[in-house]
């Protein structure tokens, strides 16, 4: 019976050990797309394929929500790019509306880092 419950336990830290990297990754998510984006035209299975290196591990169905939402914020826009080996290509670029909101995202993230490492350096 101890060792049942003990199983349990273990099974629930795991899962929400899991849900809370999945939670931070998500919030990381538009911050990474948008420094991406910010160096130049780009493709969206190049973000994918950058992400995936970087183990931020994405999926079509993921970005493509997240890139329609910076779109409508007008934080990014699209260009169709006629491919050779296929149907055309939409590209990425960065508006200056997205360049602004980046560099608040930016002061924000060196803020939390900064925060964030404060507090885990501690020693009790």
């Amino acid at each position: 019976m101890l060792h049942s419950r003990s199983r349990q336990i273990r099974k629930k830290l795991t899962m929400n050990a899991s849900n809370t990297q999945i939670q931070m990754r998500k919030g990381l998510l538009e911050f990474c797309i948008l420094h991406i984006i910010k160096r130049g035209e780009v493709y969206a299975s190049d973000m994918i394929e950058e992400l995936t290196e970087a183990k931020m591990i994405v999926v079509e169905g993921t970005l493509y929500p997240l890139l329609q939402r910076l779109k409508n914020a007008s934080l990014v826009s699209y260009r169709w790019v006629e491919s050779e080996s296929g149907p055309p290509r939409k590209y990425y670029s960065i508006t200056e509306e997205g360049k602004q909101f980046l560099e608040t995202l930016n002061a924000t993230w060196d803020s939390l880092v900064q925060s964030t490492q404060q507090i885990t350096s501690k020693q009790k």
